[in-house]
């Protein structure tokens, strides 16, 4: 990775993995879920309150990094952290005594806003191709969300335009006049835009039956393929997130069910949730101080599932 005006490009687009939130209902639901559940054993406290924590951690989920300000007081000492967007933040091709420095993208994206060394900090997902930027763990899955995604967008076209499957005209009566033919063929056209099509009327005198006929190219009610589409792909997302489909809002089929929900959470629990805050108190490695805390005590686990307030300490 070749840096470029001072500063390495991300390998993927921060952008597009940004709007890829909104793409696909179990991807963006994946991403809530994952910062909810651990913005709720996070302990907030003077240096790092709950809103820029939970800012953090959705970005850390998106894009597989997250970036904090080193605020400090006169005389040197950290006296709070403060969230950044990642979408603006670059690292800088130089470094300074080990110290890795950041620049920030003003609005037109050409402009950096260098940071002194040491004055930021950044949470990373371990890239084997890079270790400069982090990646995010569903990106194994964007092929997936995104064919879910063309789906429901062919369907709604499909809804929105009358004209929902390709079809052959055809007419053999040679009573069809030039100005009759000249106008199908142009409402044909603009049958191709969404909502343009309408019913026609033809009135041929002395023409034969079947002189013009509609013969249809598929057939949507025995291939349409929509709802497999979108159940495969709903299943490649969440495996691709590593989340239980009761997690993820999936609604079982039938009279099936998932089980038992408070032992599935206790199971990601341990198995995902205290792996994934892995990356922020490695920052308390970097700052010297246990600046970010997390309780997993587990009876307060068990009491915010059944809603009870936590047993003072």
């Amino acid at each position: 990775m070749s840096p470029f005006a001072g500063y390495y490009e991300p390998p993927i687009s921060l952008i597009g993995l940004s709007r890829m939130r909104h793409a696909n209902a179990q991807h963006g639901r994946c991403l809530t879920f994952k910062r909810n559940i651990i913005s709720r054993f996070f302990q907030p406290n003077e240096i790092i309150g709950m809103n820029d924590f939970r800012a953090a951690c959705y970005e850390h989920q998106v894009f597989g990094m997250s970036y904090f300000q080193l605020l400090r007081n006169r005389l040197g000492g950290l006296q709070r952290l403060q969230h950044l967007p990642t979408l603006n933040m670059r690292r800088k091709a130089d470094a300074d005594n080990g110290q890795s420095q950041f620049c920030w993208l003003g609005p037109d994206q050409l402009t950096p806003l260098d940071f002194q060394p040491g004055e930021v900090v950044q949470t990373v997902e371990y890239d084997t191709l890079q270790q400069i930027y982090g990646i995010p763990d569903w990106l194994c899955a964007m092929q997936a969300l995104l064919l879910n995604e063309d789906a429901t967008l062919f369907r709604r076209r499909y809804y929105h335009n009358g004209c929902h499957i390709g079809y052959i005209l055809y007419t053999t009566d040679p009573n069809l006049d030039p100005k009759t033919e000249a106008m199908l063929i142009n409402k044909m056209k603009e049958g191709k835009a969404a909502g343009n099509f309408r019913s026609l009327f033809i009135n041929i005198p002395g023409g034969k039956e079947k002189a013009v006929q509609v013969i249809p190219v598929g057939d949507i009610s025995q291939r349409d393929e929509f709802q497999r589409i979108k159940n495969i792909s709903a299943d490649d997302v969440i495996v691709g997130h590593g989340m239980q489909p009761a997690l993820a809002g999936i609604r079982p089929e039938g009279n099936q069910g998932f089980g038992d929900i408070e032992k599935i959470l206790k199971v990601y629990l341990e198995t995902d949730v205290k792996s994934m805050v892995q990356p922020f108190l490695e920052l308390n490695r970097q700052l010297g101080a246990e600046v970010f805390q997390f309780d997993f005590n587990l009876p307060f686990f068990e009491s915010a599932l059944i809603g009870e307030a936590p047993a003072a300490a």
